[in-house]
């Protein structure tokens, strides 16, 4: 069973989209589990998907009524870069637009696809939907990724993520230029408030730390700056959150208020650019370096630097 208390960001929602939020299934799914007699609200038997939750309710939910879902297939299209490969690690380069693992909307044709079909073995190791993810990018975000290839070396992935022994630097360009060219952003997130399909900086979200420190600084055709990201935490959308709270959103990144004339990116500028760890089981350090794309390197080269 999952348990979740209702944020305020979710309050007035519809129960079944609810379920889909925290379960990451359709909302035909969803709503399918709450017929079925798979979900409690405050304790209760909930029945009817349309019902409207409040803050502070508690949601429980039982995972093993969501219809079944397939498998992920192998499929041998599903173009990316291994950088390295061993018998316990893979680390991937992962193209903008790409998907790592399937889930609502993108059943198919993503990076767990294409894994699969160059190693096999990996069905088993870690979430049978997700085999071998230890963490993910956003399918607009390109750059290096670690998959475990057995589950030794998943389980250390996890715990070393978990302990924030995993260094995962990015390169990002923003509108404007920091007032400090250090900085730290301790802000927790959650949900938005006003849109609880984005997160936010919200006082009772989770606990968010991201480091950055300006590289270039650029004045023409507008104010810009070229950051180095390191993440502190994990949470979905962390550095384009962050960034956007402190005035100084991701160019081109449409959900964050990124999107502007003066200089346009095909896609939000953020490149998982380096990854540090030890190895899962030798316990040998390793970095890997993931230089810009060309399109994201075409916008930078278009900008005059002060």
């Amino acid at each position: 069973m999952i348990e979740e208390q209702i944020p305020a960001a979710l309050a007035g929602e519809r129960l079944d989209r609810i379920v889909s939020l925290i379960i990451d299934c359709s909302r035909s799914d969803a709503a399918a589990v709450v017929a079925a007699g798979g979900v409690q609200l405050d304790g209760a038997l909930a029945t009817v998907g349309k019902i409207r939750v409040n803050e502070g309710q508690v949601v429980r939910i039982d995972e093993s009524m969501l219809p079944t879902i397939p498998l992920p297939e192998a499929d041998d299209t599903i173009q990316f870069d291994v950088v390295y490969s061993d018998d316990d690690l893979i680390i991937i380069d992962k193209p903008a637009g790409l998907v790592v693992h399937p889930g609502a909307g993108n059943p198919t044709g993503t990076l767990v696809n294409g894994l699969l079909a160059r190693y096999p073995a990996i069905a088993t190791v870690g979430e049978s939907h997700r085999p071998g993810i230890v963490h993910r990018l956003d399918v607009g975000t390109s750059g290096l990724l670690a998959v475990a290839r057995t589950q030794r070396a998943y389980d250390a992935l996890v715990a070393a993520l978990s302990a924030h022994d995993v260094g995962r630097v990015y390169r990002a360009l923003v509108w404007g230029h920091p007032a400090n060219q250090n900085g730290l952003i301790d802000a927790p997130i959650g949900r938005d408030i006003r849109d609880p399909m984005r997160m936010a900086v919200v006082v009772a979200g989770k606990a968010a730390r991201t480091r950055y420190r300006v590289l270039r600084e650029y004045i023409a055709p507008a104010e810009a700056a070229a950051l180095e990201c390191r993440l502190e935490t994990g949470r979905t959308h962390q550095i384009r959150v962050h960034l956007a709270a402190i005035g100084h959103p991701v160019i081109g990144d449409a959900a964050y208020g990124g999107v502007r004339s003066a200089i346009g990116s095909p896609r939000p500028f953020l490149h998982a650019a380096a990854l540090e760890l030890k190895h899962p089981v030798t316990g040998v350090a390793l970095e890997f370096v993931s230089e810009l794309p060309a399109d994201l390197a075409a916008v930078e080269a278009a900008l005059e630097e002060r």
